[in-house]
């Protein structure tokens, strides 16, 4: 127990956490902070660059094996599962409309790339190691999430424009063809390929700057968040309730997979986390598109503003210790 109580404290006390709240309290306060929103997109992509380029020069140096194979069928297994979940315990628990519902699961099955990426800083920091194929587990878990989340829309009724036939390209394009996706995935790949050469070339740039970079970052999703609780509607108590349980129903999902697969105790923690996160970028621009019926302020305010803050103080320390308890 102590234990956790000192990898929680110290990752409360962490400087990109401490940004986070930074941004809370001055949105809360009403402070003129505001982050252009071209900066926060740059920032955004910086991140996932180097959190990918990085894995594919891990993975190049471990090549392909059994248990890769194995954790990318068992990502798209738990991204296809989890909205099913979700949206059974919505449907028991609140009194939210279908297309809320759906849109809300689908978020809840996909995954938050700020939070794998604050969870792998964590994992360097405390000497923790993982498995550089984790990125690429990552990125295969925004898309099944999303296409279950449009059939739980569709199997009850709601007519979507892609059911209507005037937006499917367009949101096929929103799923596959997201921005931050195709720079983690692109980063990955060339990581990859060059290797260890081109992790040497890139050090100064995608190892030096991250943590300041990911501390702004944090700064100005503090800022979004607090906006967003302050524009939300249709948060009862079941339906926040919803937003701190079920990462942990996710991150039980992501340990057992994680053990069966055979990953380290630190590739267990990280599928803990990406299982227990709920996606805030790639699966809102999808649902825009997809379910116009579902209250965006709803599903980004229960992403944003009550599982990304507890996965960020307490879920991570908490995936990361029981996964070094069970799996080391």
């Amino acid at each position: 127990m102590m234990d956790l109580l000192s990898l929680a404290a110290g990752n409360l006390l962490s400087a990109p956490v401490l940004f986070f709240a930074l941004g809370l309290l001055a949105g809360f306060a009403r402070s003129d902070l505001t982050i252009p929103e071209a900066i926060a997109k740059g920032l955004s992509l910086y991140l996932m660059l180097a959190i990918g380029f990085k894995g594919g020069a891990i993975m190049a140096s471990h090549g392909l094996s059994g248990v890769l194979v194995a954790t990318l069928a068992a990502g798209m297994v738990l991204s296809a599962l989890m909205p099913l979940i979700a949206f059974a315990a919505l449907k028991a628990t609140t009194r939210l409309r279908v297309p809320d519902a759906a849109a809300v699961a689908a978020h809840y099955g996909s995954i938050s790339l700020v939070t794998f990426v604050t969870a792998t800083l964590m994992l360097t920091r405390l000497g923790t190691d993982f498995e550089g194929f984790m990125v690429a587990t990552a990125a295969v878990m925004e898309t099944p999430a999303i296409l279950v989340g449009l059939w739980l829309a569709r199997r009850a009724g709601t007519a979507t424009q892609e059911d209507a036939g005037n937006g499917g390209g367009e949101l096929w394009r929103e799923i596959f063809l997201n921005g931050s996706v195709v720079v983690l995935v692109g980063a990955f790949v060339i990581g990859w390929i060059t290797g260890a050469e081109g992790k040497a070339a890139l050090e100064p740039f995608i190892v030096g700057p991250f943590t300041g970079v990911l501390c702004f970052f944090l700064l100005d999703m503090g800022l979004v968040t607090a906006r967003r609780f302050r524009d939300a509607k249709g948060l009862s108590p079941a339906v926040v309730a919803f937003g701190l349980y079920m990462p942990l129903i996710g991150a039980v999902l992501g340990l057992v997979s994680g053990v069966l697969v055979g990953l380290s105790a630190g590739g267990v923690a990280l599928l803990m986390v990406l299982a227990a996160s709920a996606s805030y970028i790639a699966v809102p621009a999808a649902m825009r598109l997809a379910l116009p019926q579902a209250n965006p302020a709803l599903y980004l305010t229960l992403s944003l503003g009550v599982t990304f803050p507890f996965n960020l103080v307490v879920g991570i320390p908490l995936y990361h210790f029981v996964a070094t308890t069970v799996a080391s």
